[in-house]
């Protein structure tokens, strides 16, 4: 049998297995992330015979250039996938590998593999995976080794987001002997990993050399740690209801937390609100050694203190009476740039407009944006007098980090500017109100999760 050949005609596949592939979310284009091992290949096989064209199924190969046979198993793939009539897409990544300790380059190829899978998922894409009860066995134990908490022994979700889709694994109820022995009835080929059966590898060393002993003494592993993984992930739901009924309780309208509300929360409360704050910020739960006294110091530092979280990619930063949590590398900004009338401007999370207040055909003014320089005034009130910008945000309590990436509005006339706008706190009233003096009205809004 040739690489990419089908099972014999009249080959049925059994249907316990199809039922796992049949029952999926609602999706639009369905992905099969296809290695060329047994696991995938055999998904890849179920996709075809389970959805026949014209139903949208595609492969994505992932190619590590890690391993001597790299080349051979993507044409492998390629293979597999003209027989199978599923368009396969192909991308090469550059590993980076972490020190020289196999355990570095192993997630390191798993960052990789996923960054790619992330950028290739479009709204309602769904990604099957084809990961099998001794993958969950494997990972919760090697959590557990590691040092986790309830979420990490939740194990690896059935389904979750992933990009702008959703990842799914319909085989994890099966071990990868039931796999093994179907895909071998099947007269299926594919190809193995040579990185398997390296011991260096913690993962591998867990696969080989731990769990056969385990499982010699206790069969029935699998069907425990399934078990184990549903209990924690119960509770995991469980914990993150909890978290967003409290931030409704302490979150403000632009998603800061109060700090008088948070401080009226049990420390395994708070801690709980903020994990699943940073998570559903996209940013991965930094490690700490003592999650109750870092945010008992942001509670209770004082007002001009700036104690923070620093995290992988942001920072939750203190600032008066809340807590935000900010971009550790905001967007970059443009040094200044015109507005146009009628066309939007976009500024880092802010949006600009000039807008006609009326019919009348008015001559297009002279708008520029820009960024604090140092030194600016303006006159708040039209017969007030001139105020530092400076001095001004500080009584208006805008964070210090804010204050330089707030969009400067100036009207331009010759060589002369005028301060109209500054961010949407404040606006000119001769471009503002119902009836703007100017016959144009400034809007400037912030994005505002």
């Amino acid at each position: 049998m040739t690489p990419g050949d089908k099972p014999p005609e009249g080959h049925t596949w059994p249907e316990i297995l199809c039922t796992s592939v049949r029952s999926l979310p609602e999706h639009r284009t369905l992905w099969i992330a296809l290695s060329g091992g047994l696991d995938s290949t055999l998904l890849a096989h179920l996709a075809a015979y389970c959805y026949p064209t014209p139903h949208d199924v595609r492969a994505i190969h992932v190619n590590h250039q890690l391993q001597p046979n790299a080349d051979a198993t993507e044409r492998f793939c390629r293979q597999l996938c003209e027989q199978l009539a599923i368009p396969l897409t192909c991308r090469r990544v550059d590993v980076q590998r972490s020190g020289g300790r196999a355990g570095g380059l192993e997630e390191s190829a798993r960052q990789a593999r996923y960054d790619v899978f992330e950028q290739l998922l479009e709204p309602s894409d769904l990604l099957l995976m084809a990961h099998h009860a001794d993958d969950q066995a494997e990972t919760l134990l090697f959590r557990l080794i590691r040092g986790t908490g309830v979420r990490g022994l939740a194990g690896m979700p059935r389904k979750r987001p992933l990009g702008k889709g959703l990842l799914y694994r319909p085989l994890l109820d099966f071990s990868r002997g039931d796999l093994s022995g179907w895909a071998t009835a099947a007269g299926l080929p594919w190809i193995d990993d040579p990185s398997n059966a390296d011991a260096r590898f913690d993962r591998n060393f867990l696969r080989q050399r731990v769990l056969p002993l385990i499982r010699s003494r206790w069969p029935e592993l699998n069907r425990r740690i399934s078990h184990t993984a549903r209990a924690c992930g119960e509770s995991v739901f469980l914990a993150d209801r909890l978290a967003a009924l409290h931030w409704e309780q302490c979150a403000d309208h632009c998603g800061r937390l109060v700090i008088e509300r948070l401080a009226g929360l049990c420390p395994v409360e708070r801690k709980n609100l903020i994990t699943w704050w940073i998570r559903g910020a996209g940013y991965p739960e930094p490690a700490l050694r003592d999650w109750g006294q870092v945010i008992g110091e942001l509670i209770g530092a004082r007002q001009d203190g700036a104690p923070e979280i620093v995290g992988e990619g942001f920072a939750i930063r203190r600032f008066s009476d809340r807590l935000y949590l900010v971009p550790a590398t905001p967007e970059a900004l443009p040094v200044d740039a015109e507005l146009s009338p009628q066309r939007p401007l976009r500024w880092g999370e802010w949006s600009i407009r000039l807008i006609p207040a009326s019919e009348q055909t008015l001559p297009n003014p002279a708008i520029r944006v820009s960024t604090r320089q140092g030194g600016e005034t303006f006159q708040p009130t039209p017969r007030g007098y001139d105020r530092p910008l400076k001095k001004w945000l500080q009584e208006q309590a805008v964070p210090p980090w804010e204050r330089a990436r707030l969009p400067l509005v100036f009207s331009v006339e010759g060589d002369q500017q005028r301060l109209i706008a500054i961010g949407d706190l404040w606006c000119s009233g001769q471009y503002s109100g119902s009836a703007p003096a100017a016959g144009w009205r400034l809007i400037v809004e912030r994005d505002c999760d």
